[in-house]
């Protein structure tokens, strides 16, 4: 029998001393030395010596998105100062707090009740005036028209985006199809049977009434320039492919009266007000208060969520 290892170390390295060089003993003793803590994310948050966890912070900062997670844990730390500071303001007025229920059966928390009586009760917002409305209407006009309806077919030589040769030769075919119904336009319907790859090829390629929103932005671009009876000259492109268009007739929209919208105009112009009279109302709580760790001031972010 062939011995591979027989050197037993019974000298001063068994004994956890140095060996030597020859020794086969990897042994180490583990480090048992604690770590140094972590840095806390943000510097200590507190409102009038009542400081923010930041556990909170970080738990909070799920409910604002942002492009980093600095800025949504910043965005977080302000949301809960603001809170933090109007608790604080309703405990000092001694209001008792209410909770209502929603319109989805869900109930206020009492903090949510004492912030929302705090609010209804410290800030005043006027309804706005027949002649306030008025004014936003008439310089806002261009908002409060109807969409236009167009009524369109369409000739779909489809090609996955991914594929550029395939992508190459639809293009080509669409060209070459957008070509000949310049000359020969009384033949749309009968090659959108032939040729389209939409299901609406069925129908000669006619789409029906579409508004805002019903096809793809460059199709619904194109749409916004025709004529009515006018066919592309050349085939406009999609993620789905090549179109060629037909305008069959457009609707255009309608100015809608005042009377019809003075409501929802009341209803814009109130909420930014409440905002607005909700800002102005944090910002002298927060001046009056000792705040560390956070602005929320800030320019960068709202005073109320």
């Amino acid at each position: 029998m062939v011995t591979l290892f027989n050197n037993v170390n019974t000298g001063p390295a068994a004994s956890g001393e140095t060996g030597h060089k020859d020794s086969y003993s990897t042994y180490q003793e583990p480090d048992t030395r604690v770590p140094p803590k972590a840095r806390p994310v943000l510097d200590a948050v507190s409102v009038n010596g009542v400081e923010i966890a930041e556990s909170e912070i970080l738990a909070e900062a799920q409910n604002h998105p942002a492009e980093n997670p600095g800025a949504a844990l910043l965005a977080a730390a302000r949301a809960l100062a603001v809170r933090e500071l109007l608790l604080q303001r309703a405990v000092e007025l001694d209001l008792i707090p209410a909770p209502e229920q929603n319109a989805d059966g869900r109930r206020e928390t009492d903090e949510d009740a004492a912030i929302r009586i705090l609010i209804e009760r410290e800030v005043a917002v006027p309804s706005a005036t027949s002649e306030e409305c008025l004014r936003f209407y008439e310089n806002n006009r261009a908002k409060f028209r109807s969409e236009p309806i167009f009524e369109a077919s369409h000739i779909l030589i489809a090609a996955d985006p991914a594929d550029a040769r395939a992508r190459d030769a639809a293009r080509n075919d669409a060209e070459r199809l957008a070509a000949v119904l310049v000359e020969h336009p009384s033949e749309f319907a009968t090659m959108a049977r032939t040729h389209s790859a939409c299901p609406s090829a069925a129908q000669g390629g006619n789409l029906g009434q579409l508004t805002r929103g019903s096809t793809v932005a460059e199709f619904e671009r194109c749409l916004a320039r025709m004529e009515e009876g006018q066919i592309t000259s050349a085939p406009v492109e999609s993620r789905f492919g090549f179109h060629i268009i037909r305008l069959e007739r457009r609707i255009d929209g309608d100015q809608l009266p005042f009377d019809f919208v003075q409501d929802r105009i009341a209803g814009w112009l109130e909420a930014s007000a409440w905002s607005k009279a909700v800002s102005q109302f944090i910002a002298i709580l927060a001046a009056d208060a000792t705040i560390t760790g956070i602005d929320v001031l800030g320019a960068d972010g709202p005073l109320m969520q």
